[in-house]
């Protein structure tokens, strides 16, 4: 089972013991994925299609405790790449009132209907409602990556209109949401993983909200380690680079004119260098007598890079000398 899935299994199995979260939660999952049919004699009916069977059971609980009505649940098979089964939930008797009450359908005094998309404040007046609206919209469009992978968490749903409110009551709980349009549907998505892990603790997915942290520590932790260890490594690349670098200048004195014509400061750090030939720096300078530091290592090494250079220039010996001399 996927880590959206389980977060889903989770809070479907959320308390309701308050019937205003109820109701905020069952209008968000007839706003998020339901579908309003019109049939003879302008009779109205109401479904919701779902790949879940947890989440199908979770709306007929709800409108059972809400309604008292015991709606259809119907299983479309689904043959073809081994898709899972769809679960659809109707809704005939009594989908008007049902609708009406849920703020999904207004009557406009003259017989006809009026459907709204966007979240009526009446249904989401309290904090408790809109964690429970939040929770009813992601059991019925919601998915959440596996955090070791990468971090996204999106609710899918028809209506433009419903995508800004949404995107507006998470925005309310102080979350930074955006509406993207997809396939002709909208989705609210976050990227970021503190607001990922307040929405989990809002809709009551603990568990899942723990298993994220954890996952997110340990990936967070392997970053810093790798990133540190590709640090060293580039720093190690560098320092052995420039000591291959220095005894190549220095074997070339060496075979062009020889290290007795170095001035002693100069012909001590040559002479470590060769026969110390993967050491840094301060480990160069705590072998001369005197020690030197790491900077006065690296002055003298500059020089000899110069005699180098020079001599490949074919510059007189004797002008070497002058102004090279080292204390």
């Amino acid at each position: 089972m996927s880590f959206s899935s389980n977060v889903k299994h989770e809070i479907a199995h959320e308390g309701m013991e308050n019937h205003c979260c109820a109701r905020a939660e069952l209008a968000a999952l007839f706003h998020t994925a339901g579908t309003i049919c019109l049939g003879a004699h302008k009779h109205l009916s109401v479904q919701m299609e779902t790949e879940s069977a947890i989440v199908a059971r979770r709306a007929y609980s709800l409108l059972k405790r809400l309604y008292g009505v015991h709606s259809e649940i119907l299983v479309k098979k689904n043959k073809r790449l081994r898709k899972s089964n769809h679960y659809i939930l109707k809704e005939e008797d009594r989908a008007q009132e049902i609708l009406q009450d849920l703020r999904v359908l207004y009557p406009d005094g003259e017989g006809a209907r009026d459907i709204h998309a966007d979240i009526d404040p009446a249904i989401i007046g309290s904090y408790c409602c809109r964690r429970a609206y939040l929770r009813g919209a992601y059991l019925a469009g919601g998915s959440v990556s596996d955090p070791e992978r990468s971090y996204h968490l999106e609710i899918v749903t028809h209506s433009q209109e419903h995508a800004q409110s949404l995107t507006q009551l998470i925005r309310l709980l102080e979350m930074n949401a955006k509406v993207v349009e997809r396939k002709k549907n909208y989705v609210v998505y976050l990227k970021e993983s503190e607001q990922i892990v307040r929405f989990l603790n809002l809709i009551g997915a603990h568990t899942a909200l723990f298993s994220f942290e954890n996952t997110r520590i340990m990936k967070d932790m392997r970053n810093s380690v790798n990133r540190v260890v590709n640090c060293e490594t580039a720093n190690l690349s560098k320092t052995v680079d420039a000591a291959m670098r220095q005894v190549r200048q220095i074997e070339y004195i060496r075979d062009t004119m020889g290290l007795q014509k170095l001035p002693p400061s100069l012909r001590q750090v040559a002479e470590a260098r060769l026969s110390n030939k993967e050491a840094s720096l301060q480990e160069l300078g705590n072998m001369l007598s005197p020690p030197l530091g790491k900077s006065g290592v690296n002055h003298r090494l500059r020089k000899l890079a110069q005699w180098a250079e020079e001599l490949r220039n074919h510059t007189p010996v004797g002008s070497l000398k002058k102004g090279k001399e080292e204390s």
